[in-house]
């Protein structure tokens, strides 16, 4: 049986090769790198861009940083195989440079699609290159961790920005913040399973 929602990534990553998105970046690059999980997925993480191990192998978070987010998801009782990853951009910068923000702004509606499509019912934004988009104008240091409703789209998501796992392999404090942020996953899950039921219930009395 065909699955839409993998037909419609499918065309998203089409698309993105017809266009010749990031031209510059695509030469350069190896893979393009969409996403891997879950299509169906609860939880979808963002980081910014591959890195050399992600370009290599055409998959999200595979290399330091991944094996990482891997421990983080396991302690706080979350599968990988559960949840969808993908970045930003998606094609690696060279020498794993910051990407610029016209090529986040270019990879922005891409991103936006997959989304759409997944629907997820948190969107975690790992570090501030994916988080500025979806919360322009806030502090990381200040909100990490908390769950916040934004409009998107026709609709509403929520979006918990964390920082980024590579930033915890160099600094021990912020990996004791991440591993506390990543167990609070679940029960912010939890609460808005419990908000859409109820207010399912009241739609239906």
């Amino acid at each position: 049986m065909i699955n839409k929602k993998q037909v419609l990534l499918e065309q998203i990553k089409a698309d993105i090769l017809n266009k010749n998105i990031c031209p510059d970046l695509a030469r350069e690059a190896t893979n393009l790198v969409m996403g891997d999980g879950n299509i169906d997925a609860d939880i979808v993480l963002i980081g910014e861009a591959p890195g050399k191990n992600e370009d290599e192998q055409g998959l999200p978070f595979v290399g330091a940083s991944g094996k990482f987010l891997d421990t983080m998801l396991e302690g706080a009782g979350i599968k990988r195989s559960d949840v969808y990853i993908t970045n930003i951009v998606k094609y690696r910068p060279p020498n794993n440079r910051d990407p610029l923000p016209e090529e986040k702004a270019a990879f922005w509606p891409y991103l936006v699609r997959q989304l759409d499509v997944i629907q997820p019912k948190i969107v975690v934004t790992l570090g501030r290159h994916s988080m500025e988009y979806f919360l322009p104008d806030r502090k990381i240091s200040e909100i990490h961790g908390q769950p916040k409703r934004i409009p998107f789209g026709q609709s509403k998501i929520v979006v918990v920005p964390l920082y980024h796992p590579a930033a915890a392999l160099y600094n021990g404090g912020m990996r004791t913040t991440l591993i506390e942020d990543f167990n609070k996953l679940l029960k912010i899950i939890e609460i808005i399973n419990k908000e859409t039921f109820a207010v399912r219930r009241k739609e239906n009395t």
